[in-house]
């Protein structure tokens, strides 16, 4: 078949059936499109030889340019787009890019898109509050998340959830609709101006229930867990005496190159965190990697649990230092039933969870007076607000302190009543003023008032006067 050769863009070419596909005379083709750039107007061309491509592959590859530019031209325009559809996307890109390293951080997520997109039912089944997931994104104003919110209120007076749970739900819906105003230049965030839910007269722990061991309590915790559950004492007792969680612990390797104990040093590298199953994360849940010089009780106590606490071939081959039974990762639960019963036998009146392992050493490392930039480097803790957090003062703590406060007072000897009291007058000054006849005399300050009036000054620069009058 005869072709129609015409010279363009230097080449020899001749048309073909399908759009902005040209034959070259030498062989392959040559592609050639001008689209119009929405965010501008101005027409942007398209031009690529394509020497080894037939006609229908030119073709599909100049379509897909196509689409790209008109793709890259609407970033940054309003689309529409459903609240489901965008928090589940999200959610998958923050997994694929490690933002989500944990899988227990991605069930929370995963928890929480159902009561931002499904709504939440009460536990009784009869209230059910509305969420945002058919919502387009560019229609959400804060008048709904506040009359969400409001729903949620009262799904907490009644008792059926937390507080605290629902401020995990209100943070996540801060991260969706951040992000979104980002990538779709949305014109702000419904979130904005939104409060949190008031935990005041929430307390996760209490005076009763502190979830926290006294140094006497921990001794008699800690013997038990030795006679009656050998095979998790070492674990227990490194979580009582470093703060570490659980998650830490469980992730704790004792054999192979990348070893976290140092047995001839004594040296603890805290650098994994465990979550679920076999997933593990190599770092911790604050994000830090550090390490921990451990005492040598410490170091005997963990021997002695390598050498006669892993019966099982399949422990004895595992690098970890608290593998379970089949050589794997214990499970998250694997210290809830000692722990439970342990507490029953003591009568503390409440039941210590794994968690307040953590709790329980910053408060024995302050009662030791450890210094807490110390204490935050075995534990982890990056704030003094977190460490004041995992902490519980008692009374016997307090009285202990003031007990130092009132031995400081009693120790300032207060003058004798015979004992002469340097005069303050300036020398040639008068030294008394006559009082008006019939006027009330003014008694001696005593040494008290004098010890007051000291007091005062130095503190807050104001001298008390006795009047006359």
């Amino acid at each position: 078949m005869t072709k129609n050769w015409t010279k363009k863009w230097k080449q020899w070419v001749a048309p073909t059936k399908l759009p902005g596909v040209w034959k070259m005379k030498e062989g392959g083709h040559i592609v050639r499109a001008r689209v119009t750039d929405p965010t501008s107007g101005r027409l942007r061309e398209i031009k690529r030889v394509l020497s080894d491509s037939d006609e229908r592959a030119a073709y599909e590859w100049l379509e897909s340019e196509k689409a790209k530019v008109l793709e890259t031209s609407a970033l940054g325009q309003h689309r529409k787009q459903r609240f489901c559809d965008f928090a589940v996307s999200l959610l998958e890109r923050k997994v694929a890019k490690r933002e989500i390293k944990s899988a227990a951080g991605r069930e929370r997520w995963k928890s929480t898109l159902e009561h931002l997109i499904a709504g939440t039912t009460a536990s009784d089944g009869e209230t059910y509050v509305p969420a945002f997931g058919e919502f387009f994104l560019e229609q959400l104003r804060v008048a709904h998340v506040e009359r969400w919110k409001e729903g949620i209120c009262g799904l907490i007076a009644a008792g059926h959830y937390c507080p605290s749970t629902a401020n995990g739900w209100l943070s996540i819906l801060r991260v969706i609709l951040k992000a979104a105003r980002r990538e779709l230049d949305l014109p702000s965030v419904a979130t904005d101006g939104v409060s949190t839910f008031d935990v005041s007269e929430h307390h996760t722990y209490s005076e009763e229930l502190p979830n926290a061991l006294t140094p006497e309590q921990t001794k008699e915790f800690l013997g038990l867990m030795r006679s009656w559950f050998p095979r998790h004492f070492a674990m227990a007792k490194l979580g009582f005496a470093t703060g570490l969680r659980p998650s830490t612990l469980r992730a704790l390797r004792r054999n192979g190159v990348e070893s976290d104990v140092h047995w001839d040093s004594g040296r603890l590298l805290v650098r994994r965190s465990h979550s679920r199953g076999t997933e593990v994360m190599n770092t911790t849940k604050q994000r830090v990697r550090y390490s921990i010089q451990l005492p040598e009780e410490i170091v005997h106590d963990l021997k002695w649990h390598v050498e006669t606490q892993l019966p099982t071939p399949e422990q004895q081959d595992s690098d970890l230092l608290f593998p379970s039974l089949t050589g794997s990762f214990r499970s998250r639960s694997v210290l809830d039933t000692p722990f439970q019963e342990i507490s029953d036998a003591l009568g503390l009146g409440f039941s210590i969870t794994p968690r307040g392992m953590r709790r329980t050493f910053n408060d024995l490392a302050r009662m030791a007076e450890v210094e807490g930039i110390v204490t935050r480097s075995i534990s982890g803790h990056q704030t003094e607000r977190m460490q004041h957090h995992y902490s519980t003062v008692r009374g016997a703590e307090q009285q202990h302190g003031l007990a130092k406060v009132i031995d400081l007072m009693s120790r300032i000897p207060a003058p004798k009543a015979t004992e002469n009291i340097p005069d303050p007058t300036p020398s040639g000054a008068p030294t008394k003023i006559e009082a008006p006849s019939g006027a009330p005399t003014s008694s001696p300050r005593s040494p008290t008032s004098m010890f007051l009036a000291s007091f005062l000054v130095g503190a807050v620069g104001f001298e008390p006067t006795t009047s006359t009058v």
